[in-house]
C-alpha cells in the first residue's frame, strides 16, 4: 500500500489530517495531534498568532515535532479577503501550503461560496500557493476547483462540526471520478467509522477536528481515527465484494454426504 499522500510538491506518510479548534488548550491539541499520526494540522491564521511574538501560539506548542501548520482563510467571506490573508500569511511565515475556504453561509450552514472559492483559487495558484480547497460535494464544481489551480479538493461530508458524517456518499465518488488530485473528505466527522468508509469510498484523505477535540477521550479517539483511516484506505485498496440481495454459500457444496 502506498501510504504516500501528495499533494502538489508536498508529501505526507499520514492520510489523516486534523484541526486545531475547539480544543481546552494548545497542550491537549499537541498531545492528541501527535496521538493521531497526523503530519498536518489546520489553523486558522489568527492562531498562528504571526503578530505578537509575546503571546502563546501553536507555532511554539509544536515546535520540535514534525507535524507542519496548514493556514485555512477561515472566517473570509469573499475571495479578496481569503487572497490577502494568504498573501500576508506567506510573507510572515514563509508557508505556502494553504487551505482554501471561503464561506458563503456564516450563520447557519458555514457552507462554502464555491464561485469565491474559485476566484480565490485562480489567484493563488498564478502566485505559487499550493492550494487545498475546501468545497461543496459537487463534481462539477470540484472539477472547475482543480481547472482553477487547486491541488487537491476537501468535499465536505456534512456541515463543520455537525458530526452526521458522509451524507452523500455517491457524490464522494463523482467527485472522486471528476478529478485528477487528490480529494480530502472534510467537515461532518463524527466518529472513527465516518473516516473509514471516507476512505473506503475512495477518498485519498480525511480532515477532522470535532470529533476529536470534543470527544470525551480526544486522545482515545485521535488514536481511533488514525487507525479507522489506515483501516479504510486498505479496505479500499483490497476491493470489497458486489453487494448481493441473496445469500452465497461460503463453504463448497460439492461431496456432501447423499441420504
Amino acid at each position: 500500500m502506498d501510504n504516500k499522500l501528495k499533494i502538489g510538491k508536498y508529501e505526507l506518510n499520514s492520510r489523516l489530517i486534523v484541526g486545531s479548534g475547539k480544543y481546552d488548550s494548545f497542550e491537549m491539541t499537541k498531545e492528541a495531534t501527535l496521538a493521531s499520526g497526523s503530519e498536518l494540522i489546520t489553523v486558522a491564521v489568527r492562531r498562528l498568532n504571526i503578530t505578537d511574538p509575546n503571546k502563546e501560539n501553536l507555532r511554539d506548542t509544536f515546535a520540535g515535532t514534525n507535524v507542519k501548520f496548514l493556514p485555512n482563510s477561515a472566517g473570509c467571506v469573499t475571495a479578496e479577503e481569503a487572497i490577502t490573508t494568504f498573501r500576508l500569511t506567506r510573507e510572515a511565515t514563509g508557508i505556502d501550503l494553504i487551505k482554501l475556504e471561503v464561506i458563503g453561509d456564516t450563520q447557519k450552514t458555514l457552507y462554502p461560496d464555491v464561485l469565491e472559492t474559485i476566484k480565490a483559487c485562480e489567484v493563488l495558484h498564478k502566485e505559487g500557493f499550493t492550494i487545498m480547497a475546501y468545497t461543496s460535494d459537487d463534481p462539477i464544481m470540484a472539477k472547475r476547483l482543480e481547472d482553477a489551480g487547486a491541488d487537491a479538493i476537501m468535499p465536505l461530508a456534512a456541515p463543520i462540526g455537525s458530526g452526521l458524517g458522509v451524507q452523500n456518499p455517491y457524490n464522494v465518488v463523482f467527485v472522486r471520478e471528476a478529478v485528477n488530485v487528490p480529494v480530502i473528505v472534510d467537515a461532518g466527522i463524527g466518529c472513527a467509522s465516518d473516516a473509514a468508509y471516507a476512505m473506503e469510498l475512495g477518498a485519498e484523505a480525511v480532515l477532522t477536528n470535532t470529533a476529536i477535540a470534543q470527544a470525551k477521550d480526544p486522545i482515545a479517539m485521535a488514536q481511533a481515527m488514525k487507525h479507522a483511516v489506515i483501516g479504510g484506505r486498505m479496505s479500499y485498496l483490497a476491493g470489497r465484494i458486489p453487494k448481493k440481495p441473496y445469500a452465497t454459500a461460503s463453504s463448497p457444496v460439492d461431496g456432501l454426504i447423499q441420504f
